[in-house]
């Protein structure tokens, strides 16, 4: 049942018509509102809502109403693929948001591209984001940055020998590469390296492979279910007693019980830049509670960005938008702080946060 209820979620239209008779602007996003990532996706989502509704108390864009249409991707490339082929085909929307795994990303940003689309990434970090085209921006830094301030994150607390686990696809692939190459730079040795498998029902043989090396920290990412069974996994074996850095650690520890995670070290993407503090308080305001994450920030930054683009191209035409954004991305200053695109897209200046996880929340080191 409560399946059925994320579903219905699919597809929705996050619009404030001021009149029956005039069209909105519209764009599209594809989000993980069901599946292993549903927590971050929904997280996403909030964002999404919180500049929609924005924007439109402030006039819409154009002077017309201002709407997304999101899409739920089922956490997988075929669902990513279907629902853009929807958002391209149907709603004909000329800039579309998404997602949030990087091998889902990936795909979805190149069939966006292929069709003269305009696509934002919100989420993934793999370095392959950065080939996917010219008309693909990314809101949020890539691992070549997040990797970097990792590896010196871990080595400056004296850890030298680092197992290292994180999901075997391509945001996996390129954060391990990066980070050994940080690692090894920095003086430090990965005395274990694995990607998992995703989609397992227990991964103790792949943490008793690394618990083998002895390591002095078990540094792992993964995504938020998959994350609470490697915990639990760790937890059963007693690896909890071996310090744990989480990279993206909200993500790591999103469905995993506090009992588990406490004690927990790691980074993570920062929610907000200086200007953020009117974000974090419409989000408690209009839900009730804090932020889930810290991807619902780069979700409104996102639709920010967007519409600054469109409203300085004084188009919906998906060419003129990208040309804009280009200028636009320059000096776009959002909740998560400076975005300082570079040619290709991709964010320059990526703020990050160290975290601990203590009694049963997360707070700054």
């Amino acid at each position: 049942m409560a399946c059925t209820k994320c579903k219905l979620v699919a597809g929705i239209m996050l619009t404030l018509l001021f009149s029956a008779n005039v069209s909105a602007v519209t764009l599209g996003s594809v989000l993980p509102l069901t599946g292993p990532n549903a927590t971050i996706g929904e997280d996403q989502q909030r964002g999404i809502e919180l500049a929609v509704e924005e924007l439109n108390k402030k006039g819409g864009v154009l002077g017309q109403p201002f709407s997304i249409a999101i899409e739920d991707s089922g956490n997988s490339v075929t669902g990513a693929l279907d629902a853009a082929t929807r958002l391209h085909s149907v709603k004909h929307v000329p800039v579309v948001l998404g997602e949030y795994s990087s091998s889902i990303t990936i795909p979805l940003g190149q069939y966006l591209v292929k069709n003269g689309l305009i696509h934002l990434n919100i989420g993934s970090s793999s370095p392959q984001v950065a080939l996917i085209g010219l008309n693909s921006f990314s809101l949020i830094g890539l691992d070549t940055i997040a990797a970097k301030f990792s590896a010196k994150d871990v080595l400056s607390m004296g850890y030298k020998k680092i197992a290292f686990i994180a999901p075997n696809g391509a945001y996996g692939q390129g954060i391990s590469d990066e980070f050994k190459k940080d690692i090894e730079a920095g003086g430090g040795t990965l005395v274990a390296d694995v990607l998992y498998n995703p989609g397992q029902s227990s991964y103790q043989r792949e943490l008793q492979q690394i618990q083998r090396t002895r390591p002095d920290v078990y540094v792992y990412s993964a995504y938020g279910q998959e994350a609470a069974i490697i915990n639990r996994n760790a937890y059963e074996l007693g690896l909890n007693h071996t310090p744990w850095y989480g990279i993206y650690l909200t993500m790591c520890i999103s469905d995993t019980p506090p009992q588990i995670s406490n004690g927990q070290t790691g980074m993570e993407v920062a929610s907000m830049g200086t200007s953020g503090k009117a974000f974090a308080d419409a989000y408690k305001k209009k839900y009730g509670f804090g932020m889930k994450s810290s991807y619902s920030s780069y979700a409104y930054d996102a639709v920010m960005f967007a519409a600054a683009g469109i409203e300085k191209a004084h188009s919906d035409d998906p060419a003129k938008i990208s040309a804009a954004l280009r200028e636009v991305g320059k000096t776009f200053n959002g909740v998560t702080g400076k975005l300082a695109l570079d040619a290709n897209g991709q964010r320059t200046e990526q703020p990050y946060d160290k975290l601990v996880v203590k009694d049963g929340g997360m707070s700054e080191r």
